[in-house]
């Protein structure tokens, strides 16, 4: 499946209901190791994932969560199943920012648009632009000690977006950040996810953040993984106290999940 709508260049609040479908998962399933072992990480795992969405995944440690990132970002084949992603791929950003040390934050988000074959001249103007979508204008020239750990994440989240990808793949960016600064980039998060209209897989242990960031929240079963429950979020759901019960809700499913194992 090859993504042909452009990222838009104004804020705009996508729609799933009238958006295409981007990544269609059907009976995936995954097995690490001895093949005659059964011992699935995942499992007949079903997922439609339409342009422009942001759905954050959820489950018990173990459950294949960065796995099924793994999957779609082809990083991992699956053992079962199939698969229709775009065809040009899509982008990926880590727990831990993993910068070039010797790199300045500008010259880190251009090795990701010179490895897209973009011309120099081109490649300083976008990168300046990509900086300051993430408000980071006055650090393009720091290198990554110089910069705080919310600050970091910025870049790498800069250097996704240079990847122009419709699809990003997001692998609990924010987990390692203390409370306030995860608070801000949360924030700073949706306001780019609605400038740029781009199709957000965001994999968390929190829910609050994954109420507070998705439209869609779904909630993996232990080992094998697959989606066992799906919460539809309206934006009047992300308001302190309706999302504070949501919050309780969706943490009572995935405590009733992680109790079936123990």
């Amino acid at each position: 499946m090859t993504a042909t709508a452009a990222a838009a260049h104004h804020e705009v609040t996508p729609s799933v209901n009238s958006a295409k479908p981007v990544v269609v998962l059907e009976n995936l399933g995954k097995t690490f190791g001895d093949a005659n072992v059964n011992n699935p990480v995942l499992e007949g795992l079903d997922l439609t994932i339409s342009q422009g969405e942001f759905v954050a995944l959820l489950g018990a440690s173990g459950c294949g969560k960065s796995t099924l990132l793994n999957l779609i970002a082809g990083l991992e084949v699956p053992t079962q199943g199939s698969m229709e992603i775009p065809a040009d791929g899509v982008a990926f950003m880590f727990q831990d920012a993993t910068l070039f040390p010797w790199l300045t934050a500008q010259q880190n988000i251009e090795l990701a648009l010179k490895l897209r074959g973009v011309s120099k001249e081109e490649r300083k103007l976008k990168a300046e632009e990509l900086l300051a979508l993430v408000h980071l204008q006055q650090a393009g020239k720091k290198r990554p000690h110089e910069l705080s750990g919310g600050m970091r994440q910025r870049v790498a989240l800069a250097r996704s977006l240079a990847q122009d990808k419709h699809v990003l793949l997001m692998d609990e960016p924010f987990a390692a950040l203390d409370a306030i600064t995860r608070d801000l980039l949360h924030e700073e998060l949706n306001r780019i996810w609605k400038h740029t209209g781009r199709t957000i897989i965001f994999v968390t242990h929190n829910v609050r953040e994954a109420v507070r960031l998705g439209q869609r929240v779904l909630l993996l079963s232990s080992r094998p993984g697959k989606v066992i429950r799906e919460w539809r979020i309206a934006e009047d759901q992300k308001h302190p106290e309706p999302a504070a019960l949501l919050a309780k809700e969706i943490t009572d499913s995935l405590r009733q999940e992680i109790s079936r194992h123990v």
